[in-house]
């Protein structure tokens, strides 16, 4: 099968892109993906994604792991999807499109950056002062210092396969506050791609989220990561989080086509 795909990426976070709306790439394997994704023997992604049809939204996504399988939201994703939908001539002042967990707006601002609203968050589970959430995808806060200096695979890989998380995984994310309430740096091994990337959407918001400096109204935390700068604005009601958005850059790095058999 020829397959013209196109790469995109957001703070370093990186993806393969391909336009389903004909539907002709719906019969891929998790070997074929797998192998797409692969950054020696393939193009090289920490994940895939499709843009598919559908009768309600602007398009729906549809996003699998490097390894191959489908997987929970994405934020950078989403974002970079985003941006794909209005190169391709999905042209809108505001976006709304479907993923696996629910249906979510999005908008390109004048300076280029797309902002994502991700899915409302009730309540963060505390464990022994390391913190659980869901952004769309589980994820393990633990705060700490001097966090890029952290050996963050063999840590997150740890967390990651104990045996509360083994069987369903879930993504961890190392984040040091900096002297500045509103600002921290976040570092993630994701689940699926089975080591850190250079950033996280999801891991961002649930780093915000747990760093949160105003206990009611509105937040706004600056995130940095190795891949770059995110911006996470949310606004906090008791236990619950609303209207949160993941603020970032998206870009189109490449295409092209590769055979896959």
């Amino acid at each position: 099968m020829k397959i013209q795909f196109y790469k995109y990426q957001g703070t370093g976070n990186d993806f393969v892109i391909l336009d389903n709306r004909t539907s002709e790439y719906s019969s891929l394997t998790t070997k074929h993906i797998r192998f797409i994704c692969d950054r020696h023997m393939g193009i090289g992604a920490d994940g895939l994604m499709l843009l598919n049809l559908h009768n309600d939204y602007d398009f729906e996504m549809k996003y699998y792991n490097s390894d191959g399988n489908e997987s929970s939201m994405c934020g950078n994703g989403g974002r970079c999807l985003v941006q794909f939908a209005h190169n391709i001539g999905i042209i809108k002042n505001e976006y709304t499109f479907i993923a696996i967990d629910g249906v979510h707006h999005a908008s390109i601002e004048p300076d280029g950056i797309v902002a994502l609203q991700m899915s409302n968050v009730d309540g963060i589970e505390e464990q022994y002062g390391d913190y659980i959430l869901n952004t769309g995808s589980p994820h393990f806060v633990k705060l700490t210092e001097d966090v890029m200096h952290l050996d963050i695979y063999k840590r997150g890989h740890d967390i990651r396969y104990s045996k509360r998380f083994e069987e369903e995984g879930i993504n961890v994310n190392f984040v040091q506050q900096l002297e500045e309430p509103d600002k921290i740096i976040v570092r993630t091994y994701e689940r699926g791609v089975e080591n850190e990337t250079l950033s996280c959407g999801t891991g961002v918001t649930a780093a915000a989220l747990v760093c949160a400096h105003n206990d009611a109204g509105f937040n706004r935390v600056e995130v940095q990561t190795k891949g770059g700068h995110l911006s996470v604005e949310f606004d906090k009601i008791g236990s619950t989080f609303q209207n949160i958005w993941l603020n970032g850059p998206a870009e189109k790095v490449f295409e092209g086509t590769i055979e896959v058999a």
